[in-house]
């Protein structure tokens, strides 16, 4: 039956005799095949008996079965069908339930993936499933490792904004270095595009009185606030319809200031939030009440009381001042009540503060530091008609944690500086979307959670005040994550970029990353020379505390003698996002593009 299914489909192409390599990619398509051109050049070559750079019917048989009839899954299909031909619907059903841990199975539900992926009309129609339909369902969206839940917006988006980790950006208009590189629109359409829900804009004065954005004193290209401001309109909501921040690094004069004011109104219009949403507050409101809104992050003079009262006044030419905190050396305090609230608090902000190892007495002992910073306070010129846009974002200088718990407003935030953060912590939180690497990947993993909105909501040990969580400690009552993952194969992977054909010496990284306890690093054994179709049937074992927090990375790589280590391609996401079963993880290249087909074949079990 498949036989003459499969000939049913090729042997028109085949009318006029043999077929080359471009009308064998066609064709494998035409039977939803999807391949990597590199991987079939090389199987049309082995299979090309004579050579002539043309193939007969048979030698395409012979090509398709290599690229779609998979070994492993062929071993789990076999394992279900009482004669190794077809499956029965319930012998789907059992697999679904058993392997793909679908708990909730109908019949309906299986039948439904028949007639969705079984190709052969005739087996269709009896309601069963041909190896063909198999693979095909193998190979589809539904067997991704990432859940499908998480792909829509799922948490609870009605708690204040302080409760969500929210995807932020800086430098989001530079596209290559921070000293000699292009300030770039394209900049804020990849982030807005990427899910980014918080831009860094940095203002300056420019030519005939309209602002500019560009890194200050630096050689980086300049471009026009207002442009950035249009394109900001324009893919604000593409991705998510939840509120995007514009943090202004404002070094504007006051003149200059208003015409920033006037761009921003005047552009956005009813997009731009400009006035409060209750007439008290005393929390900020949720990511749900602010949805399709741009909120202003800059400097604020006076309460938000006063900011309402001067709505639809002339503020043209009113200027005040008000501190600006520059930063210093910083001090440092050994204090452990200090260290333990401000560890606390630190995390709470996706910041960590550094561990050391000190001798003391003869006796390793682990000792937080804590930096504490000293000000010199100068006064800056902000326009009252600036001012008066930010509403429930006024930035403030940071201080200490506990400063902050003490004085606090529920409409401040901070910013801390990119040295002083090295210094504090282990994990940044505003990344520069243009620079790939390891701290990108797991920002856009992390992110890929609650339909990639830009907002997380946090786990209730980070917002709840009265916790004790410490990232450094164990919980007390915890209840670790047991993951089990099998490593089977890999599926089309990118070949080495030192290799004259479609060859690698193939290897494969699992890295969980999280509080410290759970950051933990393996790897499989190096497959040589096989990019296609490497087979390593390795299992892996990861306890993980703090499930909530931690993200899991694939990574490929060829194995280097002398350079190092050839990066293949990447996936990440978070733990509590994966699916059980049998699944496939896409693989993405440094720069975060797709490789498909290019994926790892992957077991997945957990408890907890």
């Amino acid at each position: 039956m498949e036989n003459k299914w499969f000939l049913s489909r090729i042997q028109e192409d085949f009318r006029g005799g043999k077929i080359n390599l471009d009308k064998t990619v066609k064709l494998l398509e035409k039977l939803d095949i999807r391949c990597h051109v590199v991987h079939v050049k090389y199987i049309f070559k082995d299979n090309d008996r004579l050579k002539q750079g043309r193939i007969t019917i048979e030698e395409f048989r012979a090509i398709y079965r290599i690229i779609a009839h998979r070994e492993e899954v062929f071993e789990i299909f076999s394992a279900y069908s009482s004669n190794r031909k077809i499956l029965s619907e319930n012998n789907l059903i059992d697999f679904l339930k058993q392997e793909q841990y679908a708990i909730e199975m109908s019949t309906n539900f299986a039948y439904e993936i028949i007639k969705k992926y079984e190709p052969i009309e005739e087996v269709r129609k009896e309601r069963k499933m041909s190896f063909e339909g198999f693979t095909r369902y193998m190979d589809s969206s539904e067997c991704l490792l990432f859940k499908k839940e998480c792909t829509k917006v799922y948490q609870d988006m009605t708690h204040p904004l302080n409760d969500y980790f929210i995807s932020s950006s800086h430098n989001t208009y530079l596209i290559s270095d921070q000293l000699l590189g292009r300030s770039d629109l394209w900049g804020y359409v990849s982030a807005l595009v990427k899910g980014c829900r918080c831009l860094e804009i940095d203002c300056w004065d420019g030519a005939q009185n309209e602002p500019v954005v560009y890194h200050g004193y630096t050689l980086t290209s300049k471009i026009s606030f207002k442009t950035v401001i249009q394109v900001i309109h324009k893919y604000a909501f593409m991705t998510s319809d939840y509120p995007v921040v514009l943090s202004l690094e404002n070094h504007c004069s006051p003149s200059q200031q208003e015409v920033m004011a006037d761009h921003l109104q005047t552009i956005l219009g009813d997009a731009l939030l400009s006035d409060m949403l209750d007439d008290f507050p005393d929390t900020l409101p949720s990511p749900e009440a602010l949805k399709f809104k741009i909120l202003v992050k800059n400097k604020k003079i006076g309460t938000l009381k006063e900011t309402r009262e001067r709505r639809g006044s002339d503020k043209h030419g009113q200027v005040e001042e008000c501190e600006d905190d520059n930063e210093t050396e910083p001090e440092e305090e050994e204090d452990e009540a200090k260290d333990s609230d401000a560890l606390k608090d630190s995390f709470a902000s996706d910041v960590f503060l550094i561990k050391e190892t000190q001798e003391k007495d003869g006796e390793m002992k682990k000792a937080g530091r804590l930096l504490i910073f000293r000000k010199k306070t100068s006064k800056v010129k902000i326009a009252l008609a600036l001012s008066d846009l930010v509403i429930y974002t006024k930035s403030e200088k940071f201080r200490t944690f506990q400063h902050a718990r003490m004085y606090q407003q529920f409409n401040e935030n901070n910013s801390i500086g990119e040295t002083r953060a090295r210094k504090l912590s282990k994990l940044r939180v505003a990344l520069n979307f243009q620079t790939p690497g390891l701290p990108m990947d797991l920002q856009i993993g992390k992110f890929l959670d609650n339909g990639g909105s830009g907002y997380i909501l946090k786990p209730q040990f980070l917002r709840d005040d009265k916790s004790n969580f410490n990232p450094n400690e164990k919980p007390k009552d915890s209840n670790p994550f047991t993951l089990t993952i099998r490593l089977i194969s890999g599926i089309q992977l990118p070949p080495s970029n030192y290799s004259s054909s479609n060859k690698a010496d193939t290897l494969v990284i699992i890295e969980i990353f999280g509080v410290p306890d759970d950051q933990v690093k393996q790897q499989t054994r190096v497959i040589k020379k096989n990019a296609f179709s490497p087979r390593w049937n390795e299992t892996f074992t990861f306890i993980i505390h703090m499930p909530e927090l931690a993200l899991i990375r694939f990574v490929v790589e060829n194995q280097g003698v002398l350079t190092g280590n050839e990066f293949l391609g990447q996936y990440t996401l978070p733990v509590l996002c994966m699916n059980k079963g049998y699944r496939r993880v896409p693989l993405f290249s440094k720069l975060g593009e797709s490789l498909d087909p290019a994926s790892l074949f992957i077991y997945v079990w957990y408890i907890r």
